[in-house]
């Protein structure tokens, strides 16, 4: 257990960032398997108009640095693909 007070603040921040990183990587999870639920249901229309909240969600967790920017851009690469094929 640290002793100083920088180190238990420093703590009490590290915990308050991690738990809001932490809800928005749930979040992201759950609307990117939404996304491939409608694909895979054959949705095609829903998809379309649902896949600019997912590029929306993944393109503000990466600009928060919760993800990183690649990583944010191979997942809508990757799903864009998945759409596309699904026509």
């Amino acid at each position: 257990m640290p002793r100083r007070k920088t180190s238990l603040k420093s703590n009490r921040v590290s915990k308050r960032k991690h738990s809001r990183n932490l809800k928005i990587k749930v979040q992201l999870k759950k609307t990117v398997k939404k996304f491939q639920e409608l694909l895979s249901a054959k949705n095609i229309t829903e998809a379309k108009i649902f896949m600019l909240k997912v590029f929306s969600q993944l393109d503000k967790a990466a600009k928060k640095n919760i993800i990183p920017t690649g990583t944010a851009n191979r997942r809508k690469s990757r799903l864009n693909r998945h759409l596309n094929k699904s026509h």
